[in-house]
C-alpha cells in the first residue's frame, strides 16, 4: 500500500473547514492498565491539518514504582532511576498537545493514563478532543486482519522498527494516520472525535505481589500468579450494547488484542468483572477485534445471542465499571 499512500499525499484535496487545525500523534508506554499503574515513556508527534509532521518529543518518565511489564517495553528500573519525574515534564507535554487533537491507537487508554498524571501533579490536562485511530479505520472500512497497530502499518507500508518503544510507535501512527486522514478528507468523513474529560479517578499505592509469591524472569517482579480470585460479584447479567458495565458481568476475549492480553485481562479483574476463559449462556460480553472470525469463541457467542464489542469499545467502558448492585 505504499504507491497507495504517496498518491495520497501527493494529491490535492478539498480540505473539509471543520477539521482540527492540528495533532498531537501520542503514544505512551507503561507500568500496567489499571487506575494506579503509571506513564514509563512518552512520545508525541506535532503534525499539522494534514497531517504532515512539525515537530517530534520523547521523554522517559520515572514511574516512583515498578516498571511493570519490562519484557514489552524494555524500560528496567536501572534505565528509568535518572528519568525526570511527570511533575518535570508535565509542563514539556503540555506544550506539545495545547492546542491539538491528541491521535493515538485506542486513544481511550492513552488519555486515560495521561489524564491520570496530570491529576496527580494537580494540573489539568491541555486536551479537549481526542480521536482513536482504531475508530478512524472502521469509519474508512479499511480491510484490516485485525486492529494492531502493526496491522494498520503494514496496510500504508510503514516499516517498524521497534514495537513498544513510544517514539517508534508514534512515527509509526503519525506516518499511517496521515493518509488514512486524507482518506477521509477525500469522503467528506466526519471524524470520530471524542471530548476529553479530566479524570480524577487514581491512586499512589501499586497493586503490591501476594505474599509467599515468587516470580518468573518474565514477570520480573511485577505480575502475580496468572490463577485469578474467584470475582466477589454476582453477574448481573448480559452488557446492553449503549450501557456500561457493571462488576460481576463476565467477560471473555477472543483473537488478537492491540494491547497484551494478559493486562487487559488484568484491568478488567482489577475493575471487578469475571474474566471467563470461554463463551457460554452465562457470559456477559465477548471482547474481540474480529466479530465473523469463525473461532469457536464467536460461533458460541452468535448461537447465544452473547453481545459482542470490539477491544476500542470495552477500554472505553473500563473506565467508568458500576459497582455491583446491592443484594
Amino acid at each position: 500500500m505504499l504507491a497507495d499512500r504517496t498518491a495520497a499525499e501527493s494529491s490535492p484535496t478539498p480540505w473539509p473547514a471543520a477539521y482540527p487545525e492540528g495533532y498531537a500523534v501520542v503514544d505512551v508506554e507503561t507500568t500496567g492498565l489499571a487506575r494506579d499503574d503509571r506513564i514509563v515513556s512518552a512520545a508525541v508527534y506535532q503534525l499539522d491539518a494534514r497531517g504532515r509532521t512539525q515537530d517530534r518529543w520523547y521523554t522517559l518518565v520515572n514511574p516512583e514504582r515498578d516498571p511493570g511489564p519490562v519484557w514489552i517495553h524494555g524500560l528496567t528500573s536501572e534505565v528509568l532511576a535518572d528519568a525526570p519525574r511527570f511533575p518535570e515534564i508535565a509542563g514539556a507535554l503540555a506544550e506539545r498537545l495545547a492546542g491539538r487533537v491528541l491521535v493515538a491507537h485506542n486513544a481511550a487508554f492513552d488519555w486515560s493514563m495521561i489524564a491520570r498524571e496530570y491529576a496527580r501533579a494537580s494540573v489539568t490536562a491541555p486536551v479537549r478532543q481526542r480521536l482513536c485511530t482504531i475508530a478512524l479505520s472502521k469509519e474508512l472500512g479499511l480491510p484490516l486482519p485485525n486492529h494492531k497497530l502493526e496491522s494498520l502499518a503494514a496496510h500504508y507500508g510503514v516499516v517498524q522498527e521497534r514495537a513498544h518503544h513510544a517514539l517508534d510507535d508514534a512515527r509509526v501512527l503519525a506516518e499511517a494516520f496521515r493518509p488514512s486522514l486524507q482518506r477521509a478528507a477525500e469522503r467528506g468523513l466526519r471524524l470520530p472525535l471524542l471530548a476529553c474529560q479530566p479524570l480524577t479517578e487514581w491512586s499512589d499505592e501499586p497493586v503490591r505481589p501476594a505474599a509467599g509469591f515468587l516470580p518468573s524472569a518474565r514477570s520480573a517482579t511485577w505480575r502475580t500468579s496468572r490463577r485469578r480470585p474467584a470475582c466477589p460479584y454476582p453477574n448481573p447479567g448480559r452488557y446492553e450494547r449503549g450501557g456500561q458495565l457493571v462488576q460481576g458481568m463476565r467477560v471473555a476475549f477472543s483473537g488478537d488484542t492491540s494491547i497484551d492480553r494478559e493486562l487487559l485481562e488484568d484491568r478488567a479483574t482489577e475493575a471487578g468483572l469475571h474474566v471467563a476463559s470461554g463463551v457460554s449462556r452465562l457470559t456477559s460480553v465477548l471482547v474481540t477485534n474480529d466479530p465473523g472470525s469463525p473461532t469457536s469463541k464467536t460461533s458460541r457467542a452468535r448461537s447465544y445471542g452473547t453481545p459482542v464489542i470490539d477491544e476500542a469499545a470495552f477500554v472505553q467502558l473500563l473506565s467508568h465499571v458500576l459497582p455491583a448492585p446491592r443484594a
